[in-house]
């Protein structure tokens, strides 16, 4: 079994938590995870609400479920019973004991007000992405918490756009990684995209039109990257914009796409404040909009904006067991100079980190991040390229180019 980075900091809340909650994009490794855990580590009983007998007798009467059953429970897919926080709530207010209930949920929480407000105080929430590069080669992912660190420790590496092609086209969800012909991964997408939108889209909200979410995936894949316009995507789309803040929303709060916020700091207006939409898989990604390698070789533009959304989710799924607690952003200027991604700890240190498509760097690659340490001055540590050739290049003191192995060698 593949080891997920995650375990240790979940086995950790469920020493010292009542309620710990494991929420990711369906078929991420969830299941496969939690119950590794309740057979090993913290015996616990196994119940999922994908079982259509269970789901009907706790959609019932939850709050009699939750007082019948033997604890330590497992309950897998929550968000379909959205009325069960409410029921643990209850009685974990009776009883806090560490570690009574593990969950996990293919909705982000978060993203539903009155779920997450529900178990305040009385829930850890702990996020499992598809898998990583590190996760799948059995390496250690710290380029994060390195970063932050004031030795620049970066490695070269032995540069092959053929190897980082297959990641990107793979993707990181296991079963889609387990197929080595592209026709049997795009028969996995295509199964997984259906069943999203026609279930779980679905159980979050019961609306009209979700046969047209396919048309606004594509839409939204062939414009990945770039900034959030509500304007435009609705006249692409001819969904009124109330309609497509919904769609986007119900997207979101599945997993399948995630906005990166823009960094604004305390410097008035010179900066763009819009987020950026990206995919939570390049695989899925890749699967929209048709591409494989040829098409990279053939698209340089197009393949830099997917290897941006490559990087991004490595990032994020790093960020998820890092210890330096940063969070993630991107940066731009009303004048236009921006910055991919932008990481900022906990201190109010600033990384800043660009990603080319290309094997060597021209003096007009630091153009970006040039402007954001003059904008953020005394914050900014240092910027990173995240780059396709082979060498680890310094730009002077806080500036480097570093093959993009880095992320998870």
């Amino acid at each position: 079994m593949i080891q997920r980075k995650v375990r240790p900091w979940l086995l950790a809340a469920l020493r010292d938590t009542p309620v710990v909650l494991l929420h990711g994009p369906r078929q991420c490794g969830k299941t496969t995870l939690v119950r590794s855990i309740a057979e090993n580590e913290h015996r616990a009983r196994y119940l999922t609400l994908d079982d259509s007998t269970l789901l009907s007798a706790v959609t019932e009467d939850p709050q009699g479920f939750v007082e019948s059953v033997e604890e330590p429970l497992v309950i897998d897919e929550v968000q379909r019973v959205p009325e069960l926080f409410l029921a643990i709530k209850a009685s974990v207010d009776r009883d806090r004991k560490p570690g009574r209930f593990l969950l996990t949920g293919s909705a982000n929480v978060l993203l539903l007000p009155k779920l997450s407000e529900t178990l305040a105080g009385r829930m850890e929430i702990l996020q499992l992405w598809p898998l990583s590069q590190g996760e799948l080669q059995g390496t250690r992912e710290d380029f994060v918490d390195r970063i932050f660190d004031s030795e620049n420790r970066f490695s070269t590496v032995e540069a092959s756009e053929k190897k980082l092609s297959d990641r990107i086209l793979a993707g990181g969800f296991p079963e889609a990684v387990s197929r080595e012909q592209k026709g049997r991964r795009d028969k996995w997408f295509e199964s997984y995209l259906t069943t999203l939108i026609q279930r779980d889209v679905r159980d979050l909200a019961n609306i009209e039109g979700l046969t047209d979410l396919p048309r606004l995936l594509r839409l939204l894949a062939s414009r990945v990257g770039s900034l959030q316009n509500f304007a435009e995507v609705s006249r692409a789309t001819g969904f009124p914009q109330t309609t497509l803040k919904r769609y986007l929303s119900l997207l979101e709060a599945s997993f399948l796409i995630q906005h990166t916020p823009a960094w604004s700091g305390n410097i008035g207006k010179r900066l763009v404040r819009s987020s950026k939409v990206f995919f939570t898989d390049t695989g899925i990604l890749c699967h929209l909009l048709d591409a494989d390698s040829q098409l990279f070789r053939e698209d340089r533009k197009l393949f830099g904006r997917i290897l941006e959304n490559f990087v991004m989710t490595q990032l994020r799924k790093e960020l998820s067991w890092s210890e330096s607690r940063a969070k993630l952003f991107h940066f731009r200027s009303h004048s236009g100079e921006e910055v991919d991604f932008v990481l900022t700890d906990p201190r109010g240190a600033l990384v800043g980190i660009e990603v080319k498509a290309a094997q060597s760097i021209k003096k007009n690659d630091l153009r970006g991040l040039r402007m954001m340490r003059e904008t953020c001055g005394d914050k900014f540590l240092r910027g990173v390229i995240l780059y396709t050739g082979s060498e680890v290049v310094p730009f002077g003191h806080d500036l480097v180019a570093v093959p993009i192995q880095n992320l998870w060698a």
